[in-house]
């Protein structure tokens, strides 16, 4: 049986795990958390946020609403409070794709 890579998955993101995926300050993650009640990440005993893979596909669907589709952040509040389940399975789709995307271009790469 041939070996096959799995992708290893963490439990809990930490702070500058997830300003390097999103390329933002923590700043902005920190006001996020506070605008929308979708994300809410645990904190330890030191107070430090430990994002779930859950709280990193909520942000994942607040930034694609806000920077990618423009929507104001009252808007994206309401369009999550009403399209909760449809937000989240566009943005599989989207992650899907992307996911097809590196695949692709990988394949390209190595011809």
């Amino acid at each position: 049986m041939p070996y096959k890579e799995r992708e290893i998955n963490k439990l809990y993101y930490t702070m500058g795990e997830v300003t390097e995926m999103f390329d933002v300050n923590a700043s902005q993650i920190r006001f996020y958390e506070r605008e929308f009640d979708i994300l809410q990440p645990k904190k330890n005993k030191k107070g430090n946020r430990l994002f779930t893979q859950e709280d990193i596909s909520n942000l994942k669907i607040i930034f694609n609403l806000v920077k990618e589709k423009g929507y104001t952040l009252q808007g994206a509040r309401e369009f999550l409070r009403t399209n909760k389940n449809e937000a989240k399975e566009n943005q599989r789709v989207v992650d899907s794709l992307e996911r097809l995307k590196s695949f692709l271009l990988e394949v390209r790469d190595s011809l």
